[in-house]
């Protein structure tokens, strides 16, 4: 199984992290990806970590760069979470909170349509 796989579903790129350990070793060819869906101009990216059970903040530091990246170009990454004792650490230090998170890729995918859904009721209220 590789360490990273791509995915997309409709306008959605999915971005797998297939590691229990997500660390500075990994961090740099993660960047890389991430940066090419950032080329790329995707504005709406899905990044499973629901196999990780530790993430080093190095690892983590490049989720954080590519949600300020893709925020400055209109988009927006979404998280699937991980593991439950890994999930409630990161809640503590309060770093998902940049994130919106979900427990599935599928609710994470949805979750775009939601918005797009929303954001076309509100104009049509204007």
């Amino acid at each position: 199984m590789e360490e990273f796989e791509k995915k997309a579903i409709d306008d959605v790129v999915v971005e797998i992290v297939n590691l229990s350990r997500a660390t500075f070793k990994e961090a740099t060819e993660f960047k890389k990806i991430l940066n090419e869906d950032l080329e790329k101009k995707f504005k709406k990216v899905v990044v499973d970590i629901s196999q990780c059970e530790f993430m080093d903040s190095t690892f983590l530091g490049v989720l954080v760069y590519a949600q300020k990246r893709i925020s400055t170009q209109g988009g927006e990454i979404k998280l699937v979470e991980p593991a439950s004792v890994f999930q409630t650490l990161l809640e503590k230090t309060s770093t998902l909170r940049i994130f919106d998170t979900h427990k599935s890729v599928d609710g994470a995918v949805k979750s775009f349509s939601k918005q797009f859904v929303n954001a076309s009721k509100v104009s049509l209220t204007l």
